[in-house]
């Protein structure tokens, strides 16, 4: 974020949850919610971010205009043997490693979370240090967990979502306005390429693990509609943190809190009635 303030790039990709202050705005979509699909995560978080002046202004200050989105696709649970999670009393006491708000869930509803880099969580399973890993299934095939791992439970738990593209704003002043409407078309573009990659990624590696492309069968369970909301449930009182927080900052944080919940809403209801945009 820095490099992108201060001008020494001149676009580049941040993450709200390193640093959680400045990047407040982008914050809004690292709560864990039911809407796990990255296209609609992703779209939602587009047309927030590009509508919504109060959002805008706010990366304004860190001099950074917004131009697109990743996502990490929903969260999952990768468990060492004996140590699967179906059910929130599962987690209790349980050694895990997860991110940001997903860490701070589970961590009240009982887990014993495990702070240590993605790249140390391979031998954190070998050895035994982690029961449990809340990861994504593209993250399974590129670190290999699927060595280390039993079992992966299906929770679809919500999406780390703030993670956009930005510009520097004085580049962005230099462009005219035909040219900052093309960068905004490609940011566009780009999240409907990007979900479809990561969606079909998701799928064929769910099929690898049940079918032991990998090397070995690793069984992926999907978790309960009910215990699935109990987890749900647990993040309100960050959604109501985000809305505080936001309102402390000068925000409308309950305005953007709404918009934020429709968009989310009205693109679900788009996937659900027409289904993906290169599905047609």
């Amino acid at each position: 974020m820095e490099g992108v303030s201060a001008g020494s790039a001149d676009l580049g990709s941040v993450l709200s949850s390193y640093e959680p202050q400045e990047l407040r705005a982008l914050g809004i979509g690292d709560i864990p919610l039911e809407y796990s699909d990255p296209w609609v995560g992703m779209r939602a978080m587009f047309d927030l971010m590009t509508t919504d002046q109060q959002l805008k202004q706010s990366l304004g200050n860190q001099s950074l205009v917004y131009l697109s989105n990743f996502s990490t696709s929903g969260v999952q649970f990768e468990c060492t043997a004996g140590n699967q999670i179906l059910s929130v009393e599962d987690i209790k006491g349980k050694r895990i490693r997860a991110t940001g708000t997903y860490s701070n869930v589970l961590s009240d509803l009982g887990g014993s979370m495990v702070s240590m880099t993605f790249g140390e969580v391979y031998q954190g399973l070998d050895s035994g240090l982690l029961d449990c890993l809340g990861s994504y299934f593209y993250t399974m095939r590129a670190y290999k967990t699927y060595e280390v791992v039993e079992t992966v439970t299906r929770v679809d738990w919500g999406q780390l979502l703030g993670f956009a593209i930005v510009m520097n704003q004085y580049v962005w002043s230099d462009l005219n306005e035909g040219q900052q409407k093309i960068m905004l078309q490609a940011g566009s573009n780009m999240i409907d390429h990007f979900a479809k990659l990561i969606i079909e990624d998701a799928g064929d590696v769910e099929n690898s693990l049940n079918n032991g492309t990998f090397g070995k069968v690793v069984p992926v369970t999907r978790i309960s509609e009910g215990e699935r909301q109990k987890i749900l449930d647990a993040t309100l009182k960050y959604r109501d943190s985000w809305i505080s927080e936001a309102n402390d900052m000068g925000l409308s944080g309950e305005k953007i809190w709404a918009n934020y919940i429709d968009l989310l809403k009205n693109y679900q209801d788009k996937l659900e009635a027409s289904g993906y945009p290169w599905e047609k």
